[in-house]
């Protein structure tokens, strides 16, 4: 199968990220891009939603939190394997996202992008509400005190080599798009996009796809929280409001939907902006001024986001040698 410019551009960008990032960031800078890399993954669901489907869903963020919730409870509960625990919040959460494929089966447009607002708004409620597990006993595992210990992969117990577990998830994620895209998932979701009645017509099971669509995300969403969980080791339930959900999908816009460029883009807009702003004694809340414009430069000039200008010009650059 052909590999598209964006595609190769990721791999190269990956490939470089894994052997010499964690050679020459320090360790806050490591914890930053761990953070960022799991914002990566999850943005990536949010992404081919809307350029494959034209779904807008707003709950990423808080499909993050239900992922990490999960993690933390059963590292604390239970004491498995962090692949396992990995694999259940990805289960559970890719559940969510099924019971939110429920309304999708009807709505589309503004109406889904409100539902999904409201479901990430409950959630936020009830992680402000319960908090994230620390080790405590009950359902809800939570305790007063200093939490408990957090159990990382054996190959990954230090910051400089769990930000090369992440590269590897985010790789991972790509891919998994990718194979959908290419397959059967991806062409229905493609006719779906151009005219659900003509996809039915031509035997497509729509609600079937749409639920699978909602599915594929919440995983990502769960996975990604989960490996949040793991490089922080507690999590805030501030990561974790509505308001996030939006932001992340407006900086998809802005860094373009349509490939894996764009998704990275959004990740380090999300996460390293603020925190070089931080880092240079600036405040962060700044960033929402330069993400507000960069959104309008992007609905205006550029449909496909900051990548596709990027990848335009890498184009033209090579014609030219």
């Amino acid at each position: 199968m052909k590999m598209t410019v964006s595609a190769r551009v990721g791999l190269i960008l990956a490939a470089l990220a894994f052997v010499f990032l964690p050679m020459v960031l320090g360790g806050q800078w490591i914890k930053i891009l761990i953070s960022t890399g799991c914002f990566i993954i999850a943005a990536s669901g949010v992404a081919f939603m809307y350029s494959r489907l034209g779904m807008v869903s707003l709950g990423q963020v808080a499909l993050m939190g239900v992922g990490g919730w999960v993690m933390l409870r059963m590292n604390h509960a239970f004491h498995l394997p962090f692949e396992v625990n990995l694999a259940v919040a990805g289960a559970v959460t890719l559940m969510f996202g099924w019971l939110l494929a429920m309304p999708a089966l009807r709505m589309r447009g503004l109406y889904l992008a409100l539902i999904t607002l409201m479901a990430a708004g409950g959630l936020e409620v009830i992680f402000s509400t319960f908090r994230f597990p620390n080790g405590g006993e009950g359902f809800w595992g939570v305790m007063p005190s200093v939490a408990a210990p957090f159990q990382r992969p054996l190959l990954a117990t230090e910051d400089s080599d769990y930000l090369r577990y992440i590269i590897f998830w985010i790789v991972a994620a790509f891919l998994i798009i990718e194979m959908h895209m290419r397959t059967a998932p991806g062409r229905a979701w493609a006719m779906i996009r151009r005219s659900e009645a003509a996809a039915y017509s031509s035997g497509v099971n729509v609600v079937y796809y749409k639920a699978w669509a909602f599915g594929l995300a919440g995983f990502l969403a769960g996975i990604s929280g989960g490996l949040l969980a793991g490089g922080l080791g507690l999590l805030d339930p501030a990561t974790f409001r509505a308001s996030e959900s939006i932001m992340l999908f407006a900086l998809m816009v802005v860094g373009g939907s349509r490939g894996w460029l764009g998704v990275i883009i959004a990740g380090i807009l999300y996460r390293v902006v603020p925190a070089l702003f931080n880092d240079w004694t600036i405040d962060a809340d700044l960033a929402l001024v330069i993400f507000g414009a960069a959104l309008l430069h992007a609905i205006i000039t550029a449909p496909n986001g900051l990548s596709g200008q990027l990848l335009d010009l890498i184009a033209k650059l090579s014609k030219r040698t």
